[in-house]
């Protein structure tokens, strides 16, 4: 996380049994659903619904994680949603995830997120309102 980031949102995620795999701990795909939700309720905290009927929004483009510590069930991980400088049509954002009552990093992340027309799959300006709030 070498670039110039901001902490723009923070939630509180319960793990459900159903998240854990065979070996008893939370599934990898469930890491990248909590990111996922973590960046929808940032974008609509800011007013700009995630729904596809609205014309243009964001899509993500390229997403990792790094997975540090295993979780288990019983658990809320608490994610931290950090946001990079936009550029035209998009913005990098990382997450940080732990569990709550633990100081330890369990796993940490990245995506870019492109704003795109959806009519036309085709990347759009980030809406002014947005911008000047990144």
């Amino acid at each position: 996380m070498e670039q110039e980031r901001k902490l723009v949102h923070t939630t509180r995620i319960p793990v459900r049994w159903g998240d854990m795999d065979y070996y008893g701990h939370v599934n990898n795909t469930v890491y990248f659903r909590f990111c996922e939700q973590a960046r929808v309720e940032w974008i609509e905290a800011l007013g700009f619904a995630v729904d596809p009927n609205r014309g243009e929004g964001p899509v993500v483009i390229n997403a990792s994680c790094t997975f540090l510590l295993p979780v288990n069930y019983p658990a809320t991980v608490i994610v931290k949603v950090y946001a990079g400088m936009p550029g035209r049509s998009s913005v990098m954002t990382w997450y940080e995830i732990f569990v709550e009552g633990d100081e330890r990093l369990y796993a940490e992340g990245a995506s870019k997120v492109v704003w795109t027309d959806v009519a036309t799959n085709k990347s759009v300006p980030i809406p002014d309102g947005l911008r000047g709030m990144l």
